[in-house]
């Protein structure tokens, strides 16, 4: 995995939103890569723990000395976990003296829930099984 910064889910403003709904139009190529990456950072049940501590913690942020002691792994694993999640956008960092204190950015898990989402007064698709299926 290279050290590249992954690009951020509609990370120009202008464009209005990265992507189309996953119901309401094909992904391109280029948008299926950059979703991809996102979800491929969600893609570990450690990194889906922090992203959740990260973002319900009362105050939006978190220092990195809170969120080590919740895991059975060493400090350099979850750093690294960390710098993905980073990395694909959904938490940002700064550091103050020894400690790195982290936050959810909200633009980007409320981008992925609108492409997630079905268009409002959408009907859900009709499921009934084709002539001759057993039921």
């Amino acid at each position: 995995m290279s050290n590249q910064e992954w690009v951020v889910l509609g990370g120009s403003e202008a464009s209005g939103s990265c992507c189309p709904g996953l119901l309401t139009a094909p992904l391109d190529e280029d948008q299926a890569v950059e979703l991809a990456r996102v979800f491929k950072a969600l893609g570990d049940p450690v990194r889906l723990r922090l992203l959740s501590m990260i973002a319900s913690r009362a105050g939006g942020e978190v220092c990195v000395c809170d969120l080590t002691p919740a895991f059975d792994l060493s400090q350099p694993t979850i750093s690294h976990h960390l710098k993905l999640l980073r990395q694909a956008g959904l938490i940002d960092c700064e550091r103050r003296g020894t400690w790195v204190y982290y936050w959810l950015v909200p633009e980007t898990t409320d981008r992925l829930a609108g492409i997630l989402t079905r268009p409002t007064g959408e009907p859900l698709p009709d499921r009934t099984a084709p002539a001759g299926a057993a039921s």
